[in-house]
């Protein structure tokens, strides 16, 4: 099995991912052939060696003539343009899902039908360019499973044509739902829209362990120069076929505490702002301590290097005047995030894996809470129609 492996410790642009592909073996005189039969003008494809930190990689641009840069399209007239190309079906497939994901984002971030979607930034050449792009190189690359770590998002505001937007921006919190994600690591946007869409689309598991042989390394160049490496890596594996899917057994942190004099109303703020800084797990347990007084055990499992975030944490922001700490070794399943189209909209679906046997899934509660609501319908009628639509498409694989 040849795996791709995408590295987004610095996150992920359209213009990295393909100086990443580029740089792992893409053919670049290649690529420019391929995309000659978009029949754009107006552009010219800039393929560079650059340097970030001492590594040296691959640094894309797309240089555009000054007309071309705030051409508004709607979604319908970009799939004409992909439809009227000469790539294969498989590039095109590929490419009006990440842009199909960039419009449903936009649309629902803004309020609006993606009919009524015409913005600037998915109208740009340069964003036509790096997403279809992306498709000629997987396609290229042709390997049978793409996989991703999760993914640093950044921090700050970006400027776009709907003005100034924290980051991350809206539209790339909506396309990354359900997707393991990283924040702070430099004051700026380190994942666009248009990277966090291509991830999305064409990635079939998002993990932080690797779990093949290494073959290659690429480097895609970002445009900035931060205290990390602005780059993007993307890695060639290979793995027996029969070989388990059962993830690797990783160290962890458990940290906890008891509080018996704290307001119970702060405990929500405390659990959704250490599970937001990336602890595994947080819950609550009820206890008795000494003098029968009522109390609550905060208990939060983490990965090592986010312990001491977590313990500074505790004991800044809850009563409590101490913590206990153990280490311990994790052991999870493989799993990984698909779509399932229902009657009512698209839901996405948790898989778990015991070796390559599928033993559990699990749509996710707020889409499913998302349709109930915008459809009008109980949830449990969502829930029904998720199960009917699997049954379809397992009907369909047999």
């Amino acid at each position: 099995m040849k795996i791709l492996y995408y590295d987004c410790f610095a996150g992920i642009s359209g213009d990295m991912n393909l100086g990443a592909l580029i740089d792992l073996g893409v053919d670049p005189e290649y690529l420019r052939r391929e995309l000659e039969k978009l029949n754009l003008e107006g552009y010219t494809l800039e393929i560079s060696k650059a340097k970030r930190k001492g590594i040296s990689g691959t640094r894309v641009d797309v240089l555009l003539e000054e007309a071309k840069k705030q051409m508004p399209r709607s979604l319908q007239s970009i799939y004409e343009i992909i439809e009227a190309s000469g790539f294969n079906e498989k590039i095109k497939r590929v490419s009006r899902e990440i842009f199909s994901r960039l419009a449903n984002a936009e649309a629902s971030v803004h309020g609006i039908s993606v009919q009524d979607v015409h913005f600037h930034e998915i109208g740009a050449v340069d964003s036509i360019v790096d997403i279809a792009g992306a498709a000629i190189c997987l396609d290229t690359l042709s390997v049978d499973k793409v996989m991703a770590s999760s993914v640093e998002l950044g921090s700050g505001f970006v400027e776009c044509s709907h003005g100034t937007l924290p980051v991350p921006a809206p539209a790339t919190t909506e396309i990354l739902k359900g997707i393991p994600v990283k924040t702070g690591a430099a004051p700026f946007e380190m994942t666009t829209p248009t990277g966090a869409a291509i991830l999305v689309s064409t990635v079939d598991r998002f993990t932080d362990t690797l779990d093949f042989r290494l073959c290659a390394t690429g480097y895609g160049i970002g445009k900035r120069d931060p205290e990390i490496p602005n780059i993007l890596r993307v890695m060639i594996g290979e793995k027996e076929e029969n070989q388990p899917l059962l993830e690797k057994k990783e160290e962890a942190v458990f940290i906890e505490c008891n509080i018996d004099d704290m307001n119970p109303e702060f405990y929500e703020y405390i659990m959704n702002s250490l599970l937001q800084a990336g602890a595994y797990d947080v819950y609550l347990t009820p206890v008795i301590m000494k003098k029968s007084r009522p109390a609550v055990t905060v208990s939060v499992l983490c990965r090592p290097g986010l312990a001491p975030k977590v313990e500074e944490f505790i004991l800044s922001e809850t009563t409590s005047l101490g913590l206990r700490k153990y280490n311990l070794s994790r052991i999870t399943l493989h799993r990984d995030i698909t779509e399932c189209e229902t009657r009512f909209g698209k839901v996405k679906i948790k898989s778990s894996y015991l070796g390559n046997r599928k033993i559990k899934t699990k749509p996710e509660y707020e889409d499913c809470r998302r349709l109930a609501e915008e459809k009008k319908v109980s949830l449990r009628e969502i829930y029904k129609a998720v199960e009917e639509a699997e049954l379809v498409t397992e009907s369909g694989k047999k």
